[in-house]
């Protein structure tokens, strides 16, 4: 797998952890559906140091592609697991970085 894919939620006070519930459930039904590996999950829901309010998931892939792409149709599993959450979610954004392999080594 050549990239992590790190989706970020920014999200009311109090809520990160119901966000990274339904958040979860979205990844599995991903994962069920086969349109991504394993997924992790983490939050800050102000218990620790770092940004507070906030909710990541991170999976690994082969290829970035678009969840819009032509042909692909996403689960409405999905779409159902992220409805109880809508509202509680301020602002997202999603980051890419090329996972380092032995094969990328430098020398």
């Amino acid at each position: 797998m050549s990239y992590v894919i790190r989706r970020v939620f920014i999200v009311k006070p109090g809520s990160a952890r119901k966000v990274a519930t339904t958040v979860a459930k979205q990844a599995a039904a991903y994962e069920e559906a086969g349109q991504r590996s394993p997924s992790r999950l983490y939050f800050n829901g102000g218990t620790v140091p770092g940004e507070k309010d906030r909710v990541y998931m991170e999976w690994t892939a082969d290829v970035i592609e678009s969840p819009y792409r032509e042909g692909n149709v996403i689960p409405q599993t999905v779409r159902d697991a992220g409805t109880p959450s809508r509202d509680l979610i301020e602002e997202s954004f999603i980051e890419f970085y090329e996972l380092m392999v032995p094969a990328k080594f430098q020398d």
